[in-house]
């Protein structure tokens, strides 16, 4: 008997997926545990195993497509089984399949052409080829750039090869491309971007025909440069009627517009100008690519000079003496970089964080004098050197046990209350920032949770961290203190519902027993979701958190 299969739940906040490869083609024989196909998640490009027995009979979503979870996406049964019924109700391609053919058929006459080779575009299915697509490699991955391709054009590359490296917004990755053959077209350069799903390469048998795989794909990034943009812009500009605002004795001179705006702001005389464009005119790019000559640089240095000179004269007797500026002559510069594909995911994440989580903010003042002396005998003994991080991390952990609203998550409807406690690290890098998080924080030793750090820290620098190393947590520390930062608010890292700002140890002056006397401070800052935290519990929670350092026996309890 027929059995739909429908889009599986792969992961805890997976809504819909993506296939990004069926390993079957109708009428194949499928057993349970065969490979069915790849699917992009929310998190990561998972294999999707059958569990069904029989004939596949029918497959409902192209690859590339994205479909909800609980979708019916293929059939699988006995050889010849009438399997639509099953079909009526489950699969929304299969409703639209009707009106889509009755639009086809009234279209007018002159569209018959392109629908049909539209149609013949799509239909690939004895080209000996197929097409390797961008992966998804991070849960927030919309678009990656190609750091390196490893294999060129006509290079023979096995299934498990890995095809390029693609640097992600968090990490530098491999994609592997589970083809076997032949590369026959790279689709982006090195150091371009293509957005997730995009065609980025085809593996196939050597002098295939990749036309129609091409046609019928997703787009690769398109325009080289904007030179078009910039001919367009001249033009409107030379469009305009000229204008003699320039300087008197250039204002013969034929220059567009736009040029003669430049020159003047620049301060750059047109007559010096050797123009490129029709019969000697000067355009936008020749006072962008003008270099005054020395002798003009010369002559304007004088000028001023003497201009300064004459003023200092003529203010001499009530001056006193006279002064001589030398001249200094000034350029603008700046240089643009792309956004990296870190940077843009953080613009986007902390931006709907800060507009959505209505933000509130608590800070103390914490005696760190007991926590050096600890530290100080902790690291005597302990395998692997303990920080003052590591110590904060331990003295949260604990906290959150006893505080579980700041161990939370808002989910719209509900509020979830996180029984365990996962602490994310804030780690700067080169691009970016990275959260990988240590799991379990309250049930580890300081000297675990110092080791775990440090790889993490290492790992962040050197691209090496997966999805795994940064999913998952359900609180978040920043630690700004190593750069000498006496207090500052971090930006709550969604879905948590707090996330601690630490500063540095300050030596200041504070009173014990009456006396004022020289101590060490560092001041630390929740930053709570007023929609799960209230104020007295935030403070609560950094009372809690300010006990444990002041009396770091405790944490060793």
């Amino acid at each position: 008997m027929a059995e739909v299969v429908k889009m599986p739940k792969m992961s805890d906040t997976m809504t819909e997926g993506v296939i990004a490869k069926w390993h079957k083609k109708v009428g194949d024989k499928v057993k349970s545990g065969d490979l069915l196909a790849e699917v992009e998640t929310d998190k990561a490009t998972m294999d999707f195993e059958s569990y069904q027995e029989g004939t596949l009979l029918y497959i409902g979503v192209e690859e590339g497509s994205a479909v909800p979870v609980d979708a019916v996406i293929a059939v699988i049964g006995d050889e010849g089984e009438d399997y639509k019924p099953l079909l009526e109700g489950g699969d929304a391609a299969a409703k639209e399949e009707k009106p889509a053919e009755d639009k086809k058929a009234d279209a007018p006459k002159e569209e018959k052409p392109k629908e049909e080779k539209a149609e013949e575009a799509v239909d690939t299915s004895n080209i000996k080829a197929a097409v390797i697509r961008m992966p998804l490699l991070s849960d927030t991955m919309t678009e990656g750039t190609i750091n390196k391709w490893n294999f060129k054009v006509g290079d023979k590359v096995k299934a498990d090869d890995s095809l390029a490296d693609v640097d992600t917004d968090k990490a530098t990755m491999e994609v592997v491309g589970y083809e076997e053959g032949t590369l026959l077209y790279i689709g982006v350069e090195e150091g371009a971007a293509a957005k997730v799903n995009d065609i980025i390469a085809i593996v196939g048998e050597e002098g295939t025909d990749i036309q129609p795989l091409l046609k019928g794909g997703s787009g690769a990034p398109a325009a080289k440069s904007d030179d078009k943009g910039e001919a367009k812009e001249e033009k409107s500009a030379e469009a305009a009627p000229e204008k003699s605002e320039s300087t008197s004795d250039d204002s013969r001179v034929k220059a567009s517009p736009l040029a003669r705006k430049m020159a003047k702001d620049k301060g750059i005389n047109l007559n010096e100008v050797k123009g490129t464009a029709e019969n000697g005119r000067i355009v936008k790019k020749d006072i962008e690519g003008f270099t005054p000559s020395t002798k003009e640089v010369t002559q304007k240095a004088a000028a001023e000079e003497a201009a300064i000179s004459a003023n200092a004269k003529e203010g001499a007797a009530k001056a006193g003496p006279t002064i001589t500026l030398a001249p200094f002559i000034g350029e603008e510069k700046y240089t643009e970089k792309p956004v990296t594909q870190m940077r843009k995911v953080i613009a986007k994440r902390l931006s709907e964080s800060l507009f959505t989580a209505p933000h509130f903010f608590v800070t103390v003042s914490i005696d760190m004098d007991s926590a050096m002396e600890a530290r100080t005998k902790m690291n005597e003994v302990s395998p692997i050197k303990i920080s003052f991080n590591d110590m904060v991390v331990k003295a949260c952990a604990a906290a959150l046990k006893q505080h579980p609203a700041i161990n939370s998550s808002w989910l719209g409807d509900k509020i979830r209350f996180n029984e365990h406690v996962n602490i994310g690290i804030a780690v700067a890098v080169d691009e970016g920032l990275l959260v990988p998080v240590v799991r379990f924080a309250d049930g580890k030793s300081l000297s675990r949770i110092s080791a775990e750090v440090k790889e993490f820290a290492k790992k962040a620098k050197d691209k090496k961290l997966q999805p795994s190393d940064w999913e998952g947590s359900t609180f978040t520390i920043s630690n700004l203190g190593m750069f000498g930062v006496d207090e500052f608010t971090a930006i709550i890292n969604s879905p948590d519902s707090c996330i601690l700002a630490v500063a540095g140890i300050q030596q200041v002056p504070v009173v014990k027993n009456g006396a004022v006397v020289p101590g060490n401070v560092m001041k630390v800052t929740l930053s709570a979701d007023h929609r799960t935290v209230d104020g007295a519990t935030a403070a609560a929670f950094l009372n809690t958190v300010k006990s444990l350092l002041e009396e770091p026996v405790r944490l060793l309890i």
